[in-house]
């Protein structure tokens, strides 16, 4: 609010920019704040209290913010800042949750009109032919993702910017070392995937492994057989990691090196926990049990590169963490096809298949012959996983209310999440401000 009252009197000629900059911005803010907490605030006088938007009004007032702002900014400084493909693709988003943002708790009615407004918009991006499905997937989540261009709006974290970010490293265990030159660079096993949502790759893809199926879901970057690596050759592998894990030796402190002086590369165990009896051997059970919670269990995921530029890779990611991609376009629009009724089966099938085909580099999935919204919200998870948007999903396709690996609940008042308490009572001293949300 303090820079959007103050850029106004800039007598910079790129002040009008970066208005519409922190405009935009603001309004993404709120699209989040929106779907985690049901909530928005209008507020352009930092001397008066927010107003409190909820419903249709705050999916308005976003979208009101969207549409101010799109004459204004430019083509080319993305993806690190607001574009106007960003904000073709924030209101793509906007329209193709607001059923579920008008009425967060009910049954949701996903009308013609919001549906042509996100075919509308993607159509726009798409037809811009300023972006491109990259041909090897992987490429889209590594160091140098900040240019590839399949990336439309991405939080920039190149390390002249001081990225910052555990992407990559918070899934992998404590005994995998992806940097040759930092032995103190390990994972710390935590996040895995649920055996549910693995499930569904393996029956998509049965009675074939999905890792020889589908790029998306594995990138081998070690040969097992391989015993002597160079440091600089090192990689680990990428995707969805499973079974018996292989990487640098570390013993004592350093790493072990074959006689040549290479890095020497073999099975990994668990000798920072003191299990050196234990391989890293990922299991695909996962749970809150004792027997469902060990540091193997659950198969971890690898898809953002563990940076090989910074100082550890731990902390310092660079790269951009994905907001919105040309793949999600696509799979926007063929949701809304689907969603405007039947006899569009065929447009949606055509958008899903060309993301498959695009992923030429190593194994492009086999196309689809089907479509339906079972079958697109399987698609989203193949394509979109670990991107942050498997909530917001679940709930748009009526998935959230269903039971896998701990979770039981089915009360809807659960699809958003509760008000902090400290932001409840900071917001204001008036009685009944900011209301907590219903069932919390």
């Amino acid at each position: 609010v303090l820079v959007i009252n103050t850029l106004p009197a800039s007598t910079d000629a790129s002040a009008p920019l970066f208005l519409a900059d922190a405009r935009g911005m603001r309004a993404y803010y709120h699209l989040l704040c929106l779907d985690l907490f049901g909530v928005a605030f209008l507020k352009d006088d930092p001397k008066i209290n927010s107003v409190i938007l909820r419903g249709n009004d705050a999916v308005e007032y976003i979208k009101s913010e969207l549409l101010a702002i799109e004459p204004l900014v430019r083509e080319d400084t993305g993806p690190g800042r607001i574009t106007k493909a960003a904000v073709w693709g924030l209101l793509a988003r906007l329209h193709l949750q607001a059923a579920v943002y008008r009425d967060i708790y009910g049954s949701f009615n996903f009308t013609g009109e919001d549906m042509d407004k996100v075919i509308q918009y993607c159509d726009q991006i798409i037809n811009s032919g300023k972006f491109q499905l990259s041909p090897e997937y992987f490429e889209i989540f590594g160091d140098a993702n900040h240019t590839n261009k399949e990336l439309i709006f991405a939080v920039d974290q190149r390390a002249d910017l001081n990225g910052h970010n555990r992407m990559a490293y918070f899934s992998l265990s404590g005994d995998q070392f992806p940097l040759a030159a930092y032995p103190g660079a390990n994972g710390t096993d935590g996040p895995g995937i649920t055996s549910d949502f693995y499930e569904t790759w393996a029956q998509a893809y049965a009675p074939n492994d999905p890792a020889e199926m589908d790029g998306r879901f594995f990138k081998r970057n070690l040969d097992t057989t391989t015993t002597c690596i160079p440091g600089d050759d090192f990689y680990i592998d990428r995707g969805i990691l499973r079974g018996q894990q292989y990487g640098l030796i570390r013993t004592g402190g350093v790493f072990e090196k074959c006689p040549n002086g290479d890095m020497k590369v073999g099975k990994l165990y668990n000798n920072t926990r003191n299990r050196p009896d234990l391989p890293v051997y990922f299991t695909e059970n996962i749970d809150f049990t004792v027997a469902g919670s060990n540091y193997n269990n659950g198969y971890r995921v690898e898809k953002y590169e563990f940076s090989r530029g910074s100082v550890s890779g731990r902390n310092f990611g660079e790269h951009d963490i994905v907001i919105l991609r040309l793949a999600d376009i696509y799979l926007m629009r063929a949701e809304a096809k689907l969603r405007k009724g039947s006899g569009n089966e065929a447009a949606a099938l055509t958008d899903v298949n060309t993301i498959r085909a695009s992923r030429t580099a190593r194994v492009a999935p086999p196309a689809l012959t089907e479509m339906n919204l079972d079958l697109l919200f399987r698609e989203r998870g193949f394509e979109l996983y670990w991107e942050n948007v498997r909530r917001t999903d679940m709930i748009r396709f009526g998935k959230y209310e269903g039971t896998w690996t701990e979770k039981t609940n089915a009360d809807p008042k659960k699809r958003i999440f509760p008000i902090p308490q400290n932001a409840i009572d900071g917001a204001s001293n008036l009685p009944d401000y900011l209301v907590q949300n219903e069932g919390y």
